[in-house]
């Protein structure tokens, strides 16, 4: 016998009840998904035309293939690409067209966006192209343009719309102070801007009236209000005189002249000052009436002994601090005098520097005489006359080239002859090597260590056998270095027949120079000259010329206890000077002319050295 349980019973009863209404709602699902499949097959359509309520850039290309909406798009942008869009910024008015910037929007793919939104399988497809037709499908084309002629377009906006703020700020009319007002600026905003100029251009529709750009507006650093206080102050200051009051004398500023010191604030400044050409111009004037300028201790060579002469301080204008006084008192509508400020001022080298440099007595003296044109002298008189007062430290070296500098004709020297090679010229500044050859042989006197020395390439008879010296600039120098362990002091003189040159120092020497020999090495050159003047066979020595030679010095430097500090040896070479020979060439009368000998054929270079650098003799 099978029990059943109540529980059981209860469940099996319900199963029952709802069995129908599952079979119901089936089948009415059933219907539905077939209806909606039906539906979909329905607006389905083909996939090879566009679903209708399509839209590329905002043109129905619903029912057309992808290549006739293509062609129906670029048709329609080809008759834009020269209709002028206007522009508008800041009031200002600019046309472009989309030619012009090289736009291009990209229909197909825009075209192939559009499809691919309103395709899909089956229903999916009816389903998505049903959307569209309702609801609309939008496809924006992506918009290429040529940067470079986007900036430029850019650029010429922005030229004629962009302004810099202007501050406000103070002016002078007469004795009378006005605030000019401040003015904005704008500036066109350009990454805004070239976004709207493309899409206005890239779209196949065109406004109804201008595009406006967006601009933006800059205030000003500086108000009018900012310059109240400084225009009041300016006001104050031109109201009437003030006293400038120095050490024993006071100077009385009228307002005129307080007027042309006063420089008011303008360019975004919000304060006054005393400051300016004009202020700059009367502290200067002021300066050469109050100051006194510092002297630095100094050497009295006038004799054999060397003196120190002391060092004395001097005064300055302190401008700064008198140019602060002055505004104080010119703002002050009471007390009117301002202070002048005196400074003292040392000396670059004091007595007790001098004296530690250890200079007390002359070491040597040269002087060669004038020779040459007057242009030349003059040369030699401004070299010696730059070279004068050349301190040298222990182990320094003097360099002729860098203390007299450059010979040029803006410092004064004049064209004088020079040696290039074995021919004389002329050139700025000939000479010099008179101005050289008087230092070498002070040096060589002095004992002091010769580190360069460039001999000229002809033998002058009028410096010392093998001790002359020849400079150019910048390639050939003299130098010496002081080997000494004080200072020495280089000074030149102008004398009326020559130059002199003198070395002080601290430390004597001995030195014993040989008078040097010379020897012919060589014949005279030769350079024959035909003279069609001449009677054929006569001979005319136009210049004698010279033979090279070679001379030999010597020197041997003592120190002040006998010990020999150097023994030297120069062997100097010169070249020779042609000997020039014009030979007559005019054929005797009757005498039957001679043929012309056959032209010479080209030689190989002779391999002969270059000319040296000129020198000036």
């Amino acid at each position: 016998m099978r029990v059943v349980s109540p529980l059981v019973t209860t469940r099996a009863r319900r199963r029952s009840r709802w069995r129908p209404a599952l079979s119901a709602f089936a089948l009415a699902a059933g219907v539905l998904l077939a209806g909606a499949v039906l539906l979909g097959l329905v607006f389905a359509g083909s996939r090879a035309q566009l679903a209708e309520g399509t839209r590329v850039a905002g043109v129905h290309v619903g029912g057309l293939t992808r290549a006739q909406a293509v062609a129906e798009l670029e048709r329609r942008f080809a008759a834009l690409a020269e209709e002028p869009v206007t522009f508008v910024a800041a009031g200002e008015r600019f046309e472009l067209t989309a030619s012009q910037l090289a736009v291009a929007p990209d229909f197909r793919a825009a075209v192939a966006a559009a499809a691919e939104a309103g395709d899909g399988f089956g229903p999916i497809r009816g389903f998505r192209r049903l959307h569209a037709r309702v609801f609309g499908a939008e496809v924006l084309p992506r918009l290429a343009v040529s940067s470079a002629a986007l900036e430029y377009a850019l650029d010429r906006i922005a030229a004629e719309v962009d302004r810099e703020p202007k501050s406000a700020a103070l002016v002078r009319r007469g004795l009378r102070v006005e605030v000019v007002p401040a003015r904005s600026g704008r500036r066109l905003e350009r990454e805004a801007a070239a976004e709207a100029v493309v899409r206005a251009l890239g779209a196949l529709e065109r406004a109804g009236g201008p595009v406006v750009l967006p601009v933006s507006t800059a205030s000003p650093p500086v108000t009018a209000e900012a310059l109240a206080s400084a225009a009041r102050r300016a006001r104050i200051a031109l109201s009437a005189p003030v006293v400038l009051r120095g050490p024993g004398r006071s100077w009385r500023l009228p307002r005129w002249r307080i007027a042309q010191l006063l420089s008011l604030p303008s360019g975004g400044a919000t304060r006054l000052a005393i400051a300016g050409p004009d202020a700059d111009a009367y502290f200067r004037a002021l300066a050469r009436r109050v100051a006194r300028p510092a002297v630095d201790a100094g050497f009295d060579v006038s004799g054999e002994r060397v003196r120190v002469v002391p060092a004395r301080p001097g005064v300055e204008l302190d401008v700064p601090r008198t140019a602060r006084a002055l505004l104080r008192a010119a703002t002050s509508p009471a007390n009117r005098v301002a202070a002048l400020t005196l400074v003292t001022v040392a000396p670059q080298r004091t007595t007790e520097e001098a004296l530690a440099m250890g200079i007390d007595r002359r070491l040597s003296t040269y002087k060669t005489l004038n020779a040459g044109t007057a242009d030349r002298i003059t040369n030699l008189r401004l070299g010696v006359t730059l070279l004068d007062d050349t301190l040298v430290p222990p182990g320094g070296e003097f360099s002729l080239n860098e203390t007299i500098g450059e010979r040029t004709a803006e410092r004064g020297f004049r064209p004088a002859p020079v040696i290039i090679g074995t021919e004389y010229a002329e050139e700025v500044g000939g000479g010099t090597s008179q101005v050289a050859t008087t230092v070498f042989n002070a040096a060589w006197e002095a004992g002091l260590e010769l580190t360069e020395r460039n001999p000229h390439a002809l033998y002058i008879s009028r410096y010392q056998l093998g001790r002359d010296a020849t400079v150019y600039w910048p390639t050939l120098d003299l130098k010496f270095v002081n080997d000494t362990k004080r200072w020495i002091l280089v000074k030149g003189f102008v004398e009326p027949d020559g130059i002199r040159v003198s070395i002080y120092g601290g430390e004597r020497r001995r030195v014993v120079s040989s008078p040097g020999t010379m020897t012919v090495t060589g014949p005279v050159p030769v350079r024959r000259v035909k003279d069609p003047t001449l009677p054929k066979g006569k001979v005319v020595v136009e210049e004698e010329g010279a033979p090279p030679r070679r001379t030999v010095v010597t020197r041997e430097v003592y120190a002040a206890d006998g010990r020999l500090l150097r023994s030297e040896t120069w062997t100097t070479s010169y070249r020779g000077q042609k000997r020039v020979l014009r030979i007559g060439t005019k054929p005797k009368k009757g005498a039957p002319a001679e043929p012309k000998p056959p032209a010479e054929q080209p030689k190989a270079p002779s391999g002969e050295a270059v000319s040296p650098p000129p020198t000036r003799p």
